[in-house]
């Protein structure tokens, strides 16, 4: 079993390599690294021509990774209904396109049966599915358009722009774009990678509840709304009878069929709607999560989204660690470590991520 040992400050590049090197296909959880609190101001840079910046784009082919003999065998041809399958939804936006591919090369090294995991692709644009096939060949997966007319009303403005884009709602229509033979999936963000096997986050059991996360009932929940929400009893009132906790809506298992039967996502365009005319929130897609779910969340363990690991969502700061085992490497705030290892201004844990990377410029 091998373990990442808590220590303070800078460590070497060279250490991060042994411990999550590409070569070894499955690790236990790692404990939790204590980074420095080093600042980080860099931006992310602004692309102007979205496809002019796809083609600049070029992946290095990922290594072809198999199930384990407890596993099974499993076919090339494989119906998307298979109830073998593990199911993970992933964002693909040219934005964060070389951090889901990042996230996708996690899962599949520490997976113990890599053959049985299906991708489902979210895009806004047409022309990255030959791009995931050139660097996966052997992946199960499919693409679904999503259409950014279909929130483009209801979004309002954020604290961060990058929040503001409509492919970050996608998520709500996940029961719609997927096939109604998936009665569960898993949805991670662009901005993490998975140093476990992915299986037992499939595994959670949800009990009687529709979405399970870590949550961190010590946050302060009163910050996510403003002070009219609080104010009316109206909207404040749906917390009534709930214990209300703070959850990352990057990192959820969620049961699609009953997601489907509640209309869970009417729910969440209704939030939106009230939003737009009251103003309620100021943090993107995430409040309408809570709104609908906190209090109704089934507990997951910590270990799966040590969040937070890009700071901020104004400066970016560097960030330690929760303490504790680590099962996902989350860099929610607006510093993504690929950005910040470009710029030569990385935080130590983004060396965490580095060896995942398989970005390369095509000349």
């Amino acid at each position: 079993m091998l373990w990442i040992m808590r220590f303070s400050g800078f460590f070497s590049a060279a250490m991060v390599m042994i411990v999550l090197s590409p070569s070894l296909q499955s690790f236990p959880p790692a404990e939790a690294i204590r980074s420095s609190n080093l600042d980080n101001n860099f931006r992310l840079p602004v692309h102007v021509h979205r496809r002019d910046s796809l083609s600049r784009f070029s992946f290095r082919k990922a290594f072809t990774f198999h199930n384990a003999d407890e596993c099974g065998s499993v076919g090339e041809v494989i119906s998307v209904c298979d109830p073998s399958l593990v199911h993970v939804a992933i964002t693909l936006d040219v934005e964060y396109l070389r951090g889901s591919i990042a996230a996708v090369n996690s899962i599949l090294q520490h997976s113990l049966c890599p053959e049985s995991i299906f991708f489902h692709f979210l895009v806004s644009e047409t022309n990255l599915e030959r791009l995931v096939r050139s660097t996966f060949p052997q992946l199960k997966f499919k693409v679904y358009y999503f259409d950014p007319e279909i929130v483009r009303g209801l979004i309002s403005t954020s604290v961060r722009q990058a929040l503001e884009q409509p492919l970050n709602y996608a998520r709500n229509y996940l029961a719609d774009l997927l096939g109604s033979c998936v009665r569960r999936v898993i949805y991670l963000d662009s901005d993490l990678v998975v140093v476990d096997d992915i299986t037992k986050l499939w595994a959670t059991s949800l009990g009687e509840r529709t979405i399970g996360a870590p949550e961190y009932c010590h946050a302060n929940f009163s910050k996510y709304f403003t002070d009219g929400f609080w104010s009316d009893r109206r909207l404040s009132g749906t917390f009534k009878g709930r214990k209300p906790c703070y959850f990352n809506t990057g990192v959820m298992v969620i049961d699609l069929y009953k997601w489907r039967k509640e209309k869970y996502t009417r729910d969440i365009e209704r939030w939106m709607e009230i939003q737009k005319s009251d103003r309620i929130y100021e943090l993107g897609s995430l409040p309408p999560f809570l709104l609908v779910f906190a209090g109704h969340v089934a507990p997951i363990e910590h270990r799966w989204n040590q969040h937070g690991l890009g700071g901020d969502n104004v400066r970016g700061s560097c960030r330690d660690l929760h303490p504790g085992p680590v099962s996902l490497l989350h860099w929610s705030g607006s510093g993504k470590p690929w950005f910040r290892l470009d710029s030569k201004q990385p935080c130590p844990l983004d060396l965490l991520w580095a060896p995942y990377d398989l970005f390369g410029h095509s000349h």
